[in-house]
């Protein structure tokens, strides 16, 4: 058994183990995170037997399935691939530490809660691993399923539309890239004589295909990975499902589900159309340009804390889109680990999120104010946050927006000035939410209150009014953070081994896209 398979499996096996646990609330959690905490082991393990300086895919396994469309299991990652998978196998038992005493719709468990997490972590490791388009495919519409659960039964009041409304967009999307990968089949059967689905086999064979072909296969594939990055027009079934989804699940929607659709166009879309992806860049590139700008300004004007994530998080995909799509590797290097220190901010920024709407039971901005005062740990962790989300030099996201613009500069001067414009909006909105739920005097109905309610005491220098008792952060809280500010910090100063281990595999993607740097075409270094 390789390593991949076993990250497969193991989840797996928790999920199954943890659902028949779930009348067991306290044996459930425990198991949970032993076997998140297990999986997290295996990752390190697969991060120390891959060899950048090795074959395009490593840790490869491959079994019939259904021989005749010579379909196969097949696994394997390459450096992007990895990174993901790491980024998963980290955040996935920091999700199940915070939601460890998140309280659940009536009904529901946590028993059911953590399998279906499991669940969800098995299938996600298995798409960014699999090698086969069909299985692929099949994985991208499975993966959907525990997620469709976890936010339609387990999420906010409107739960069920949010629910829904991610299931068929997603379903709509990879429907549309079937299609494509059955052109693609199509297209090597008719030009090796025998159709296949393997990755590996269709590059060569598909790079040559006629224009008119590529361009039509691109679609297929860019629509869904569009609507999973996502990009603008496809986004809007984001910010509804980051506000209705549980805090730990949205986590796991904006910091892992969403990368699938980046990941799909690096794998899938630039090596298999290499023509139509350069022709039909302008295009994309415009999409990215105005996803920055956009979600940047719907930040400004959002009064609900999770959906100012979301729309964040709409701007900072625009810069990872910027960088895939410019063709340098510099560019496509920053956008590979914009996609890993995107999920660290913003898993990050939506966990401390959470934790200050446990606090005061509102995720509207405006029942916040001055929180520093009560709960300074708290107040200081959301700033860390904060500066990594708005690429603070120093911070882990900086490197990374950094190599996108120098990078794509060379090649794209107008859309990079103009998305440079995002940074500036990012400092701003980022500066003005922590101003308005974390400094000047206490204030804001989640802090302060008229009715008295349990927990709370009155403010004698306040007649009539009423104060909660807010809590800073505990130990358990503190321990799911620290290991993201860590990774926040040594990333911001120290980056080379995750570049170590991307760029080798950016350098692969942009030869099967048969581009150079604009400087090594020049003969510079």
């Amino acid at each position: 058994m390789t390593l991949l398979v076993a990250l497969i499996l193991l989840p797996i096996a928790g999920s199954v183990v943890v659902a028949l646990l779930r009348g067991n609330a306290p044996a459930a959690k425990w198991t949970a995170l032993g076997f998140s905490l297990v999986e997290l082991v295996l990752a390190l393990a697969a991060w120390a037997a891959y060899d950048p300086a090795g074959p395009r895919l490593q840790l490869t396994s491959s079994v019939e399935w259904i021989p005749a469309f010579d379909i196969r299991l097949s696994l394997g990652v390459d450096g992007i691939a990895l990174v993901m998978i790491a980024v998963i196998a980290l955040l996935t038992p920091l999700v199940l530490g915070y939601s460890w005493g998140e309280r659940l719709p009536e009904g529901r468990t946590h028993g059911g809660f953590f399998s279906l997490l499991l669940l969800e972590q098995a299938l996600t490791v298995a798409v960014f691993a699999a090698t086969d388009l069909f299985l692929f495919y099949v994985l991208f519409e499975i993966m959907l399923i525990p997620m469709y659960f976890l936010i339609g039964g387990y999420g906010g009041e409107h739960r069920t539309y949010a629910a829904v409304k991610f299931f068929l967009y997603s379903f709509l999307g990879g429907l549309i890239m079937l299609a494509s990968a059955i052109g693609a089949y199509v297209y090597s059967a008719e030009v090796t004589g025998q159709g296949t689905f393997d990755w590996a086999t269709l590059v060569p064979v598909l790079r040559d295909a006629p224009m008119s072909v590529q361009v039509w296969l691109f679609l297929g594939f860019f629509t869904a990975f569009a609507i999973k990055a996502p990009l603008i027009p496809f986004h809007t079934w984001l910010p509804d499902a980051a506000q209705q989804a549980p805090i730990g699940v949205a986590v796991i929607v904006v910091g892992v589900l969403d990368k699938v659709g980046t990941f799909g166009f690096l794998r899938y879309s630039l090596p298999l159309t290499p023509g139509a992806s350069q022709q039909l860049a302008p295009l994309v590139l415009v999409l990215a340009v105005a996803g920055v700008l956009y979600g940047s300004f719907q930040a400004f004007g959002q009064t609900d804390l999770k959906r100012f994530i979301a729309y964040v998080s709409i701007a900072h995909f625009g810069f990872i889109a910027l960088g895939i799509f410019a063709f340098t590797s510099q560019a496509q290097a920053g956008a590979v680990s914009y996609m890993i220190n995107h999920s660290i901010a913003t898993g990050m920024l939506i966990l401390v999120i959470g934790m200050v709407i446990a606090r005061g039971g509102s995720s509207r901005i405006a029942d916040y104010g001055g929180m520093a005062k009560v709960t300074p740990v708290l107040a200081g962790t959301l700033l860390i946050a904060g500066l990594s989300t708005l690429s603070l030099p120093g911070t882990n996201s900086f490197i990374s927006e950094f190599l996108v613009l120098i990078g794509s500069f060379e090649t794209r001067p107008v859309y990079t000035v103009l998305a440079t414009i995002g940074m500036v909006l990012a400092a701003v909105y980022v500066l003005w939410l922590y101003q308005r739920t974390m400094q000047g005097p206490v204030r804001g109905d989640a802090l302060l209150g008229t009715a008295g309610g349990p927990g709370a005491v009155v403010d004698p220098a306040k007649p009539g009014a009423h104060r909660q008792r807010v809590a800073d952060l505990g130990a358990r809280e503190i321990a799911v953070l620290t290991p993201l500010i860590v990774l926040v910090l040594a990333l911001g100063f120290y980056p080379k081994p995750v570049l170590d281990v991307i760029n080798p595999s950016v350098a692969a993607t942009m030869s099967e896209v048969g581009v150079t740097d604009p400087v090594t075409s020049q003969g510079g270094n």
